[in-house]
């Protein structure tokens, strides 16, 4: 028998009565995460089967605009370290990484 270790990470998402997110919530108990809030929440999920990704994108209706432009930012930036290290794709990542730079420019978010 193994004795594979499991940990869960959960979501708690609140609705309004348009079924619009009012309230997300996440736990990671591995992580000493227990209900936090967040604005947002972006998940992507390989689907090996269907050799497609299946993305789950919520954000409270108050998530201001200014924080969701940051919010992508720091995700294009987590997702080119992510695809460098998973890949091993150096110059590729580089790219990314322009990519993000300009973003961040165009967005003024650089100060």
């Amino acid at each position: 028998m193994s004795n594979a270790h499991k940990s869960e990470i959960n979501f708690l998402v609140e609705l309004d009565e348009n079924r619009i997110p009012e309230k997300l919530y996440w736990t990671a108990k591995d992580g000493g995460v227990e209900m936090e809030e967040s604005k947002a929440i972006m998940l992507s999920v390989w689907d090996s089967k269907a050799k497609e990704s299946m993305r789950i994108d919520l954000w409270t209706k108050d998530m201001p605009v200014d924080e969701m432009k940051v919010f992508f930012h720091q995700t294009l930036v987590a997702m080119s370290d992510t695809f460098q290290r998973a890949t091993g794709d150096e110059k590729m990542s580089a790219t990314m990484k322009d990519f993000c730079e300009y973003f961040a420019e165009k967005l003024e978010l650089t100060k």
